[in-house]
């Protein structure tokens, strides 16, 4: 924590006059109210004392005194016994004012007008900043703080602080990732999709987005043709249109994808084949053979995106990329639905050529990823603790996902549901003339967060009377209770339990 007598940090903050029409006091006053509602000083952060400040600024004594005993009284300032004066904390709680521009930054740089790319005007993600408050957060792609394995996490972030283990990853890897975790990844987490992977056909990534983005840096230009499921996954598809790449929207339907819809053009095909984003089918065994027949066929390359797949299945597929034998899927992968989604981290399989030209690629945009967090995940998974976890979570999504599934159709019995096993989602169809979007802000008024689904179509009419209910942050007791306040928010009456 910052010092009183660390008066570097405050040297920007004031600037006092003699030649100004005010006086010193004044000057002081204001120059800290300033700072206080421009968000510059942290409620945390104590002010230089009387004696410090007075000093530095070449005043008495007595003003800065006087000065800071006037924003006490108005309530800017707090005194703390023998601790100093902090912001009062309940300043800082009401929104900040606009900020005001100095006269020499009238004339501000468009940026919009110079970017090369439009990142800005692809569709924002969904909005759950404050999930963890609500008291019905069906959000998708969170974590449920109560099945967190904090003390094995701990254990493992401890052992990778040792004195050996820091010698192991505090050097520059420069392109290479933690031999451990990629051995970990090679022999604990790709068998489980019938994966079987030398090291070179590895690479870890910041998460799974990472790991699109790459891709569609290194394969993709201006013109390149992507089929996608449509419904699918947004992010996915904003990711290769800042590529350039043309998107071709593929129906879904009750057994995936349909292959026979994909464009013979099509140079890629992503696809979400364990469980669809978002309906959570997965695609059945006939239409993988023909995917990967049309592949060959027509020179296609399968981005193979193993959404939610982590957990345990009564009947787990094994992933395209198992039943791959020409090297044309690229298998995407991620930690992020059973150990944590801030962690970010993921890897990508594929034929040994490509893992090479991504890590020089990956060299340039961030060498690679923090080594440390590497080694606590890769020591994570030679103790066994991932496998507890899964387990655990999986037994934990399954009765949550029956108890949503019962819910629905006790109180929302209009609504029609894909309930498929595995998965940490439920997807929802309303009856014709839904408005999902207003429903949701409806329910937010009830604490009930839920995602409207018209944000994973690629139509220029996108249909309003889905949506999509995350089960992976709520706990089991409140799933009940949380469907009969959305039921309220949508205008039925909850029936009697």
């Amino acid at each position: 924590m910052p010092q009183r007598n660390d008066t570097a940090i405050w040297s920007g903050l004031f600037r006092i006059s003699a030649e100004s029409g005010q006086t010193l006091q004044a000057q002081i006053r204001q120059a800290i109210v300033a700072a206080i509602l421009d968000r510059q000083i942290a409620a945390s952060m104590p002010l230089p004392s009387c004696r410090i400040l007075a000093e530095k600024l070449g005043v008495a004594r007595g003003t800065v005194v006087l000065a800071f005993q006037q924003l006490v009284d108005q309530g800017f300032l707090v005194a703390r016994e023998r601790r100093g004066h902090f912001v009062n904390p309940d300043v800082l709680a009401t929104p900040a004012k606009p900020h005001q521009k100095a006269p020499d930054q009238a004339n501000e740089i468009d940026w919009k007008a110079r970017r090369q790319i439009a990142a800005s005007d692809m569709p924002p993600p969904a909005k759950h900043e404050n999930w963890i408050k609500s008291s019905y957060p069906f959000v998708y792609g969170q974590f449920d703080p109560a099945l967190f394995p904090t003390a094995e996490w701990r254990e493992c972030n401890r052992m990778a602080l040792a004195v050996l283990e820091i010698r192991n990853w505090a050097s520059d890897m420069v392109d290479r990732d933690d031999p451990l975790l990629i051995e970990q990844i090679q022999a604990r987490l790709l068998p489980r999709r019938g994966i079987f992977a030398n090291p070179d056909e590895i690479i870890v990534t910041l998460g799974a987005q990472n790991a699109l983005y790459m891709l569609a840096t290194l394969l993709m230009t201006k013109g390149s043709k992507v089929a996608m499921e449509d419904p699918g996954y947004p992010d996915a598809r904003s990711i290769f249109r800042l590529a350039g790449a043309d998107i071709q929207p593929v129906p879904v339907d009750q057994s995936g994808i349909v292959t026979s819809s994909i464009p013979n053009d099509s140079g890629f095909v992503f696809v979400t084949p364990s469980h669809h984003c978002p309906t959570m089918v997965p695609l059945s065994a006939e239409r993988r053979q023909d995917l990967l027949a049309r592949a060959n066929r027509y020179n296609q390359i399968i981005i193979e995106d193993g959404y939610d797949s982590q957990l345990l299945d009564e009947a787990p597929q094994q992933a395209l990329k198992s039943l791959d034998r020409s090297g044309r899927v690229v298998y995407v992968g991620s930690m992020s639905k059973t150990l944590a989604p801030g962690l970010r981290l993921g890897y990508i399989v594929a034929s040994a050529g490509l893992i090479s030209e991504l890590r020089a690629l990956r060299r340039f945009m961030l060498r690679h990823p923090p080594a440390n967090n590497q080694r606590a995940v890769a020591l994570f998974l030679s103790l066994g603790h991932h496998e507890a976890l899964v387990r655990r979570l999986s037994s934990a999504f399954d009765e949550r996902r029956k108890r949503l599934v019962h819910a629905i159709s006790a109180f929302l019995p209009e609504w029609r549901s894909t309930d498929s096993a595995g998965g940490t989602s439920l997807w929802l169809e309303g009856p014709r003339g839904t408005d999902a979007r207003g429903l949701a802000e409806a329910a937010a008024s009830r604490s009930v967060i839920i995602e409207p689904g018209d944000r994973f179509f690629d139509r220029t009419e996108k249909p309003s009377r889905f949506m999509r209910l995350g089960i992976s942050s709520i706990a089991l007791q409140h799933i009940e209770p949380g469907i009969r306040e959305l039921a309220t928010a949508a205008g039925r009456r909850p029936a009697a339990a």
